[in-house]
């Protein structure tokens, strides 16, 4: 039996059946031709952790998207090793246009661009109404055309990565089926926000979720509120909570690493990891990218409580 042949006789890379049943892999999402770029806006003071963990997220969001154009703007960049929001987007709109240009001098027929440049997600689990101020300032200032997202939470996916910190830290069990106890399991949790009270109410949304997790109460305060913290350790431990755990609901470029330690001694009580690069983080900053877009199929979903 002959096989298919291309040109000069080449084999053909015939394309490979789709998997038949329920079980079959997704078609992997493609990022429409002329899209715009993702821009991640990184909050706080630039580090190469934060570089890391920023470029972590983005290549998780690049994985679920295939030919994602996605970059990483510092709102406090120095322009050398880390380049700020303004020259980002600046960079990026000038980018387009020569595509444009280019082509059109080659002779290619071309569209012009048109429609936003980029689509601005900033990596904050939570709204934070001073940082979220600094991002818009700078997609002003940078004068292109981008759409700016509102912050990653609350989202059943970010109560997920919660849990997960905690269990790493000893502090929760990873699995309530499983037959066996962490004796160091907080049974009372405060979720720590920085923002106001607008950033405490959206992570006591997250915080329901988490609770009915682990089963345990979980309170939000924020930690940029004197007071805030040990005022909510003292209300869970009023009523029945004695080994308290703090879960920073926060990515980590945008915490005051004092605040956290100031916090932890106030309340007397452990704490966790901040979510860092979890794989639902990038997720999270896809799904407000492709929604921006209305190329997205569904929101991702969490995983459900065990």
């Amino acid at each position: 039996m002959s096989s298919p042949t291309g040109p000069a006789g080449l084999p053909v890379r015939m394309p490979r059946p789709r998997q038949p049943g329920r079980h079959r892999r997704p078609e992997p999402l493609v990022t429409p031709e002329g899209a715009p770029a993702l821009v991640l806006a990184v909050p706080g003071t630039p580090s190469a952790a934060t570089r890391s963990l920023a470029e972590e997220v983005v290549s998780i969001a690049r994985s679920e998207l295939l030919g994602l154009n996605a970059r990483i703007g510092y709102l406090d960049g120095d322009d050398s090793d880390y380049p700020t929001l303004r020259s980002v987007l600046t960079q990026t709109a000038e980018e387009r246009t020569a595509r444009y240009e280019q082509a059109v001098a080659a002779g290619v027929e071309a569209k012009e661009p048109d429609g936003p440049v980029a689509v601005v997600v900033p990596l904050l689990a939570g709204p934070d109404s001073a940082l979220l101020r600094q991002v818009r300032q700078a997609v002003m200032d940078s004068r292109v055309a981008a759409e700016l997202t509102d912050a990653l939470g609350p989202h059943p996916l970010l109560a997920e990565a919660l849990h997960v910190r905690l269990s790493e830290s000893g502090l929760a069990r990873a699995d309530r089926a499983r037959l066996f106890t962490v004796a160091t399991a907080a049974d009372g949790i405060i979720l720590a926000s920085v923002g106001g009270d607008e950033a405490v109410q959206a992570a006591g949304i997250t915080g329901m979720l988490l609770a009915a997790r682990l089963a345990v109460p979980v309170m939000a305060a924020a930690l940029d509120q004197e007071g805030s913290i040990v005022a909510v350790a003292e209300q869970l431990r009023s009523s029945g909570s004695q080994q308290l755990a703090l879960a920073p609901y926060l990515i980590g470029p945008e915490l005051d690493p004092g605040l956290l330690d100031a916090a932890t001694k106030e309340a007397d009580c452990a704490t966790a990891e901040p979510l860092g690069a979890y794989p639902a983080i990038g997720k999270l900053a896809l799904s407000k990218y492709t929604t921006a877009l209305g190329i997205a199929p569904q929101q991702p979903q969490g995983t459900p409580a065990r």
